[in-house]
């Protein structure tokens, strides 16, 4: 498998904007081409414009017909960029960090992620909701992800 290319586009044409609504598990992420490889649980959680994701970082997201933006808001400072495509039921994520690395993620739906969904902040904390999932960051870029 390859990297994107250095724009952090993926190759072969545009991405598709992240669904208005879901609950994702990364099952695994390849650095600079490497193996796929997960070392811990991560979870996202997208409401509306709205994400939340456990590693430590909240906000909105915006799709510019090609790729998705990551403005984070809360937790972990910065902007990322991906560009998704489906393979299957698995949304597929190429991009490329700041430092010119780049990587490639493999988010796989959750189940119970019907019913409630949401998006709050506060002063120091973003929470989102999507069904029976609740992903907690606030300005320590602590995120804490919990299953109802």
């Amino acid at each position: 498998m390859t990297g994107p290319e250095p724009t952090g586009r993926a190759p072969g044409g545009p991405g598709v904007p992240v669904p208005e609504r879901g609950a994702w598990l990364r099952r695994g992420i390849s650095r600079d081409g490497g193996p796929l490889v997960e070392d811990r649980e991560v979870v996202w959680l997208q409401a509306g414009r709205y994400y939340a994701d456990s590693r430590g970082f909240a906000g909105t997201t915006s799709f510019d017909g090609s790729q998705v933006r990551f403005h984070h808001l809360t937790g972990e400072p910065g902007e990322d960029a991906g560009t998704f495509r489906w393979e299957g039921a698995n949304l597929v994520e190429r991009g490329t960090n700041p430092d010119g690395s780049t990587f490639l993620e493999v988010w796989t739906p959750l189940p119970d992620a019907d019913g409630a969904t949401g998006s709050w902040a506060g002063a120091d904390h973003h929470v989102v909701r999507v069904g029976r999932h609740v992903v907690h960051v606030d300005s320590a870029a602590e995120g804490t992800y919990r299953r109802l």
